[in-house]
């Protein structure tokens, strides 16, 4: 039993294939393509455990075409250009039937690696078929990814899994060595988190443990079995990037428990405390700024300790710092300031800096003007005089304006009272 139960029952034809019925139903987008032979270039994205690998080689096989395969993670540009000189070879010049070349989890490629590909997919020398559990817009090369039709694979859902499990069962010859009745299925589901080859793993971990030949399976079976579930994240793919999205949407939409789930997903996940901390820093800028500047206070603070401390115990810490901003009155003026005042710069180009803003330090310069005229704000009342700051072609212009919260309402009466030809209403 050396060979694991999904590779056991991978599918071989189209129509044992599960799910995926938007690629390869009935109606499916590739469905048409594979029974005519005309295949294109393609990514498959998609999550770990939703049928790649598989549909990749049934793809080869439905359009009866040589088939190689390499993986990016053991496979260099010297393995890349011998696989292309014998998908030459083989396809030959007269045929319309070109091999693929299928690539597994591409996304580990290098640009190197990657833009050894580019010929012999331009040229029609091989199809390509690579597979990524990762955004091909950000792993694979724009060169690369403009030369295929990107196709997403979306995790099983429950009656998939449970079609996959009743197959298993069913055409298994070391499980049909078994009478097996599945009673229960949801903690089989929920543990392989829409994975299908987990799913089946943990099947097959499950049935084999139990010494008897007839076996009813059910979640307490499951759970006795199967110790501890192992959270589905990846510390530098899209679950990343996802989680810390949601984690920081739910700060900036103020709802704390959204904020903690997010945050206890990337915990268990094993994610770098200094990574989840410095993102909350971020947010207190962007997100909270001005309405309440101890925010900011509070996420260095919390940067510093959880850095220190570490987990376990940073996790209390992070918790405390993400309710805190969650809860915090939100303005991201300061940041939308910036931002206005970047694309004046990008339109306008280098504007001259006013002569009385200039800097002095030699005779020259002041004869020539600079600093002149400038108006030192301590030598007059309220530590302030009305001068233009802005070079003369934006004179007036205003990139903040203040928040609708108490905090920024004091900041705009005081602008108010000193800027009228800019903050008068």
């Amino acid at each position: 039993m050396n060979e694991p139960l999904a590779e056991r029952v991978r599918p071989k034809t189209l129509e044992d294939y599960i799910s995926q019925h938007h690629l390869v139903g009935e109606k499916g987008s590739l469905t048409h393509q594979i029974k005519k032979g005309i295949i294109p270039s393609l990514i498959l994205w998609g999550p770990p455990g939703t049928g790649k690998t598989t549909l990749a080689h049934i793809i080869a096989n439905e359009s009866d075409r040589p088939f190689y395969v390499l993986s990016a993670i053991s496979s260099g540009v010297k393995e890349v250009r011998e696989v292309i000189e014998k998908a030459k070879q083989s396809g030959g010049l007269f045929t319309a039937k070109n091999p693929i070349l299928f690539i597994d989890e591409i996304h580990r490629f290098s640009k190197s690696q990657q833009d050894s590909l580019l010929g012999a997919v331009e040229k029609g020398w091989v199809t390509l078929i690579g597979a990524t559990t990762e955004n091909p817009s950000f792993e694979v090369i724009p060169a690369l990814l403009s030369r295929c039709q990107v196709y997403i694979l979306n995790p099983f859902g429950k009656e998939d899994l449970e079609a996959l499990l009743k197959r298993a069962i069913k055409e298994d010859s070391l499980l049909q060595a078994k009478k097996i009745k599945l009673k229960e299925t949801e903690a089989l589901l929920h543990l392989s988190g829409g994975d299908g080859r987990k799913l089946l793993n943990i099947f097959e971990l499950v049935i084999f443990s139990e010494e008897k030949d007839v076996i009813t399976v059910t979640d307490e079976l499951v759970m006795s079995k199967v110790q501890k579930n192992t959270v589905l994240y990846d510390k530098t793919g899209e679950q990343h990037y996802d989680i810390i999205s949601a984690f920081i949407k739910s700060i900036r939409g103020s709802d704390p428990n959204g904020a903690v789930y997010w945050l206890a997903r990337m915990i268990e996940g094993g994610e770098d405390v200094k990574f989840i901390a410095r993102r909350m820093l971020i947010s207190a800028s962007e997100d909270i700024g001005l309405a309440n500047p101890t925010a900011l206070v509070i996420a260095n603070t919390t940067f510093q300790a959880v850095t220190t401390i570490g987990y376990p115990e940073a996790r209390i810490i992070l918790s405390e710092c993400a309710i805190y901003l969650a809860t915090s009155a939100k303005s991201n003026a300061s940041y939308m300031a910036i931002k206005n005042a970047q694309q004046k710069v990008r339109e306008t180009g280098d504007l001259s800096i006013p002569l009385h803003l200039r800097n002095a330090p030699t005779k020259l310069m002041k004869d020539l003007g600079y600093g002149e005229d400038y108006k030192y704000a301590h030598d007059y009342q309220n530590n302030f005089v009305n001068q233009e700051f802005l070079p003369d072609e934006l004179s007036g212009t205003s990139f903040y304006t203040p928040g609708k919260n108490p905090r920024e309402k004091s900041i705009e009466e005081f602008l108010k009272n000193r800027w009228k030809n800019k903050y008068s209403t």
